[in-house]
């Protein structure tokens, strides 16, 4: 797990996905309180608490392990045909507009009214049309090892990073391979 920080667009995304340490099993979005703190934190309304919560929370879910199937298509393994459709269903519900400021410049962000999931997807979905457009989503990527999947900046020159951190995943996957060949 690393802490390379990602661009302003991304830190949502990133944010969001390693909200389950996969290897732990540890979900922050489940824990007491968690929906709450992370809509805190990203000044998301309506997010978390009441009878919707359970509703939300698989929402979120749904919508995290979608994007942490993208980003590991960001490694260059294929997407599952269902975390693709589950993301494209997810981002087709969050209404985008395009502001322009005073300087001409035009950005995307959520439609007006939005709370809870719908603002929470709509900002992510601005974040990543952002990205792409500046070429930075494909360096938002997943550890490709099972027990990690970390989602990490490859801040790498060429952008060819593969591990969250090559002293714990990348070492291991070395030495696996190492291993195995040496049998």
């Amino acid at each position: 797990m690393t802490d390379r920080p990602p661009p302003e667009a991304l830190v949502l995304v990133q944010e969001l996905t390693n909200t389950l340490d996969v290897e732990t099993g540890e979900d922050s979005l489940a824990a007491p309180g968690g929906m709450e703190e992370f809509a805190r934190r990203h000044g998301i309304e309506g997010l978390g608490g009441g009878a919707s919560a359970a509703r939300q929370l698989a929402v979120l879910r749904e919508l995290r392990e979608a994007l942490r199937a993208a980003c590991l298509a960001h490694t260059g393994t294929d997407m599952p045909s269902g975390a693709s459709e589950a993301l494209g269903r997810r981002l087709a519900e969050a209404p985008l507009v395009v502001a322009v400021d005073g300087a001409g410049r035009a950005t995307l962000r959520p439609a007006e009214g939005l709370t809870g999931p719908a603002l929470l997807t709509a900002r992510v979905a601005a974040g990543i049309a952002t990205a792409e457009a500046d070429g930075t989503w494909q360096r938002l990527k997943a550890c490709p090892a099972h027990d990690c999947l970390w989602v990490f900046y490859d801040r790498s020159p060429a952008g060819r990073g593969r591990w969250c951190s090559m002293a714990v995943c990348g070492s291991r996957a070395k030495m696996r391979t190492y291993r195995a060949k040496r049998r």
